[in-house]
């Protein structure tokens, strides 16, 4: 072939590949998952949250500190900060009240809520309370708090299968516009139909303990 040769036309690429290529460009990879598991708390809680003398002082986040909650169905967990040694966990029945920071692996950390934005008359934050065992509430989140002690503070990595199953479990981002980016991102029925599902609804908390009640 000459200089003045024609160039041979260029070939795109098949519709599959590139249809694959760009699903997974939008999926957590097990580094980012990680790295958005280890972020310090810090950023999450306010310093009032983290500061007291009560308990241990908050640990740095590492990846080899989770461990598995028994009987979770996948849930693993971190001890940001340990709570009351000598209470109780909450069990069925008992009524708590959660500090928490909601984030979207599938949207590279993205906060869908927090109670910290929930601001009563006041100004103060208004923590979300529900009863253990209720049902209203995405299991993975129970299955932590029942781990828990009141003070203490968890990270939790949430599958999907232990998050949102439908629009009216709990909690619910009270901001319009990011329920609706939470849910048609974890509901996205074009990328469930691609196999998406394992990844789409994973959830990561930070949860507080703030109070029980049996």
């Amino acid at each position: 072939m000459n200089a003045f040769s024609p160039s041979p036309p260029l070939r795109s690429p098949p519709i599959s590949a590139t249809r694959n290529r760009n699903r997974n460009r939008n999926l957590p990879s097990r580094r980012t998952l990680l790295t958005l598991s280890a972020s310090p708390p810090l950023l999450l809680f306010p310093s009032s949250a983290l500061s007291s003398t009560s308990f241990a002082p908050p640990l740095t986040p590492t990846a080899s500190t989770f461990f598995d909650l028994q009987d979770s169905g996948g849930v693993r967990a971190l001890d940001i900060r340990q709570g009351d040694a000598g209470g109780d966990a909450p069990s069925d029945g008992d009524q708590v009240a959660i500090h928490y920071y909601g984030r979207l692996a599938a949207k590279q950390g993205w906060r869908f809520d927090s109670t910290y934005d929930h601001k009563d008359e006041t100004g103060d934050p208004v923590p979300f309370v529900f009863v253990i065992g209720s049902g209203k509430v995405i299991p993975g989140i129970e299955a932590a708090v029942k781990t828990m002690r009141v003070g203490g503070i968890h990270r939790v990595v949430i599958p999907p299968s232990q998050g949102y199953q439908n629009t009216s479990q709990e909690p619910i981002p009270p901001n319009f516009f990011d329920r609706q980016r939470l849910f048609t991102t974890i509901f996205n029925p074009t990328r469930l139909a691609n196999g998406e599902g394992s990844t789409l609804g994973t959830l990561i908390f930070d949860i507080e303990l703030v109070s029980l009640r049996a």
